[in-house]
């Protein structure tokens, strides 16, 4: 028992000091941790790692999912959207979301100072940009941490953000200058996915399950060349069942007929019985124009389609409104109190950042995954959507094509909208022209490798992992699940707040939401951090309102601001608080210009 003990006692003494950049910056102190292998063989802690990074840099990422979801859940008012109207519950997104994207930004500036000297972080695909079913465009302009975001010591980080900024203005330069550059500078890039709060409105309404922090750390970037949110077709199954239909010479992706999947997965498990097939996809009326005929297609051959508050294996109630994501962990089989096989897959769609994460997992936990891109409108059904983003915009016939998917004639708006969602995909390198994708198409190296980390700030439906729970006064439990092709880890830290509730939520707040909310600025004494933290803060808050000018400058445009993204009150304040900081520290803000509004925010 002794000696026990003094492991015990080992393993939070060495996962405090390797996490201790993290833990320092938002005045956290650990009082325990549990590590249980939930795939993979286990192994003594410390003595092996998951993934291509060594040990102390798991821990980190381990404890920024951790903190982010601890953040979240603890600051980000959870249910504070309950009974409130769509603006009002949309404010209340947004903060969260904040809350969010600023602990995860911050913990990967604390974790990238700890990067070998030649290694950066670049964020490829982030959540946050598009508006999802029912919301209006402006409501897609959500708080996140997006496109070309870099992480890296700073000379590291000086060089690639001068590229990135080419990448982002050169034409002629492009995703083959800026990768050959990469390759022959030696400097190795990781590239990410991040979620910093997914299901958002189920965390702002207050639901019991469901809301979570994912990252996914990739061993090279992604093939993406500019900021890009679309949406994404998947379905996702063991890959038992697409090698026994290739047997048959049966092809097997997002295009086929669901009654031959069907057929596919009876044949590879015999004797189990339709009603037992589960396929988990979104629900919801905004989403009927677009897939039901898809449940319709399931359900006609006898198979079982998830409905809300339908029991997982996990004892907890699945919902279908939100979260493509963590269903692909519970993808697989099961056997019943009787003895009898149950197979669960997943067939829907998903923001791009979400769906490139799901394929990711795909390798590791012995799923087929396809995937076809879809538009961000909701007019046509799944069966013509997937047909549409394979157009070609410039082609003359374009309209006529796009009016015999739509079954009749288009105004000009139309056509243009739809050719200009295609443009921006192709322009950010998504393979459009292929009839599917996988996960492969988007790295440039075809053989990856991922770190993929889960933070819950509520319960998860489809692994049973618990959100952050509070074991006694500033003290809470935050569980977190690193995976990659090694093995899956659930970690549970005990975090213990060095300051009060009320201080702690000011460690956690963006400096720039604590303005906006009222705090004094002009009293406020200022650091040279300041500098940094307000540069990484609108990026978060506001990127459509930021030109990069080059890679010095960055010239902030107030027009760009729709109101129900910063209100008209928040922006005045907004613009005073960048005024003062430029004028009191024109050396510290050098980088930040402030555009003359072309269409002048009211009474500023």
């Amino acid at each position: 028992m002794k000696e026990k003990l003094q492991d015990q006692q080992d393993v939070i003494a060495q996962w405090s000091f390797d996490t201790r950049p993290i833990l320092g910056r938002f005045h956290l102190w650990l009082d325990d941790v549990e590590v249980e292998w939930v795939r993979g063989e286990p192994a003594k802690e410390f003595t092996k790692e998951l993934s291509f990074l060594d040990g102390r840099m798991e821990r980190l990422f381990a404890m920024t999912g951790a903190v982010t979801a601890l953040g979240t859940q603890v600051f980000g008012k959870p249910g504070a959207g309950a009974d409130l109207d769509k603006a009002a519950l949309n404010q209340v997104k947004k903060d969260a979301d904040a809350i969010s994207a600023y602990a995860m930004s911050e913990s990967l500036w604390y974790l990238s100072r700890q990067l070998p000297e030649n290694h950066a972080i670049m964020v490829c695909l982030g959540e946050g940009l598009m508006p999802k079913a029912g919301e209006t465009p402006e409501m897609g302009a959500n708080p996140q941490i997006g496109f070309g975001r870099v992480y890296a010591r700073p000379e590291v980080a000086r060089w690639l953000d001068e590229r990135v900024v080419r990448l982002l203005n050169d034409p002629a330069y492009g995703w083959n200058g800026f990768y050959g550059e990469i390759k022959s500078s030696g400097i190795t890039v990781w590239g990410a996915a991040i979620d910093t709060l997914e299901n958002t409105s189920r965390f702002a309404k207050g639901s019991p399950s469901g809301p979570m922090t994912v990252l996914h750390l990739f061993d090279q970037p992604l093939h993406v060349s500019r900021p890009y949110e679309g949406y994404v077709g998947m379905v996702i199954m063991p890959k038992e069942v697409v090698r026994t239909a290739a047997e048959r010479a049966w092809l097997i992706n997002f295009r086929t007929p669901r009654g031959r999947i069907v057929e596919a997965i009876e044949k590879t498990y015999p004797g189990i019985r339709r009603e037992h097939i589960h396929v988990w996809t979104l629900g919801g009326e905004a989403r009927a124009p677009r897939i039901a005929s898809l449940w319709r297609a399931w359900q006609e051959h006898g198979v079982h389609v998830i409905e809300d508050g339908w029991m997982l294996p996990s004892g907890i109630p699945a919902f279908t409104e939100s979260g493509t994501y963590a269903p692909t962990f519970r993808v697989g089989t099961w056997k019943d109190a009787e003895g009898a096989l149950h197979l669960f897959i997943t067939d829907a769609y998903a923001a791009s950042a979400e769906a490139v994460q799901s394929a990711t997992l795909g390798p590791m936990l012995g799923l087929d995954v396809s995937l076809v891109p879809f538009t961000s409108r909701f007019d046509l059904p799944w069966e013509k959507e997937q047909e549409v983003m394979r157009l070609d915009p410039d082609a003359p016939d374009f309209a006529g094509r796009i009016g015999a998917l739509v079954g009749g004639p288009v105004d000009h708006d139309t056509v243009s909208h739809y050719a200009r969602m295609i443009r921006d995909a192709a322009s950010a390198g998504v393979l459009c022209e292929r009839s599917t994708l996988t996960a492969d198409d988007f790295f440039p190296e075809k053989r990856w490798e991922v770190l993929a980390v889960s933070g819950y700030m509520g319960p998860d439906p489809y692994s049973g992992a618990p959100g952050v729970e509070q074991v006694g006064p500033g003290i809470y439990r935050s569980t977190v699940r690193l995976a990659s092709s090694g093995g899956e880890k659930r970690i549970t830290l005990t975090l213990r707040l060095g300051e009060t509730l009320e201080q702690s939520r000011l460690v956690f707040s963006p400096l720039l939401s604590r303005f906006l909310a009222g705090e004094p600025f002009e009293t406020r004494p200022v650091r040279i951090s300041d500098s940094g933290r307000i540069r990484n803060e609108l990026q978060t808050l506001c990127a459509e309102a930021l030109e990069f000018v080059d890679s010095k400058t960055i010239r902030v445009h107030f027009d760009r601001i729709p109101p129900v993204v910063i209100p008209y009150d928040k922006q005045r304040t907004l613009v005073k608080v960048l005024r003062w900081y430029k004028l009191r520290h024109p050396l510290w803000f050098s980088w930040m210009e402030l555009a003359e509004a072309t269409e002048p925010v009211p009474t500023i």
